[in-house]
C-alpha cells in the first residue's frame, strides 16, 4: 500500500487526494510541536470545497506533554476505511503552522 505524507498549515488545504478509486486504511494526526493546536478534517468530494457540510472532525485538540511533543490521533486504522472517488479529497487546517503531519496510506480499490 503506498503511503503519503503531508503538512497542515493554518489555511485548509489537501492532504490527500485521491487518483481513481481509492480506499484510506490508515491516517494518523501528529502534534510534533511543543504547543497545544486544534485541527480539522473535512472529506471533501470532486469539485466540492470545505465546509460545513463535509467537515468529519471540528476542534480536534492535539496537546503537549509539557515541553515535549503532543498527542497522535489515528483518523483511521484497524478495519475501518474510507472509500474516495476519483479527485475526491481529505482536506485540514489547524490552529498552527509546523506543527501537524499526517501521514496516510491507501490503496487502489
Amino acid at each position: 500500500m503506498p503511503i503519503t505524507t503531508a503538512s497542515v498549515s493554518t489555511t485548509v488545504s489537501n492532504v490527500y487526494v485521491s487518483t481513481g478509486q481509492t480506499a484510506i486504511t490508515f491516517m494518523s494526526i501528529c502534534n510534533y510541536a511543543a504547543a497545544n493546536v486544534a485541527v480539522e478534517v473535512y472529506v471533501v468530494p470532486s469539485g466540492n470545497t470545505a465546509g460545513n457540510t463535509n467537515i468529519i472532525l471540528t476542534g480536534l485538540e492535539l496537546n503537549t506533554a509539557g515541553n515535549a511533543t503532543g498527542d497522535t490521533y489515528q483518523l483511521y486504522s484497524g478495519g475501518e476505511k474510507l472509500l474516495l472517488g476519483n479527485n475526491d479529497s481529505v482536506q485540514m487546517a489547524a490552529t498552527g503552522n509546523s506543527a501537524v503531519t499526517v501521514v496516510t496510506s491507501y490503496t487502489s480499490i
